[in-house]
């Protein structure tokens, strides 16, 4: 059974930073390209970043570019995502997910997380 636990989450002030983990289980994760996406209650779930099953290749929306960074450990199952100058409008549940496309349309699979908040303040 595939599972994929989101950790990291939490308040935080307007330009601080946090940093997202998922670790998965139940699958050889080395295999599969991850991704972080988003959602806030209302509106259609978007692609943050995602990274190849090695890491050679990454994709990041162009409202996080420069500001977020993808990153994975095999050896631990674990894909990151290190969130810098965050802004009010980060604010939304993030996901990850296993087994995406490394691009803004992460296909479709059945390998989700079960979330974690990030609430930014002004």
């Amino acid at each position: 059974q595939v599972q994929l636990v989101e950790s990291g989450g939490g308040l935080v002030q307007a330009g601080g930073s946090l940093r997202l983990a998922c670790a998965a289980s139940g699958l050889t994760f080395s295999r599969y390209a991850m991704g972080w996406f988003r959602q806030v209650p209302g509106k259609e779930r978007e692609t943050v970043a995602a990274i190849s099953w090695n890491g050679g290749r990454t994709y990041y929306a162009d409202f996080v570019k420069g500001r977020f960074t993808i990153a994975r450990d095999n050896a631990k199952n674990t894909v990151y995502l290190q969130m810098n100058s965050l802004k009010r409008e980060d604010t939304a549940v993030y996901y990850c997910a296993a087994d995406v496309r490394v691009s803004a349309y992460p296909g479709s699979t059945d390998y989700w997380g079960q979330g974690t908040q990030v609430t930014v303040s002004s």
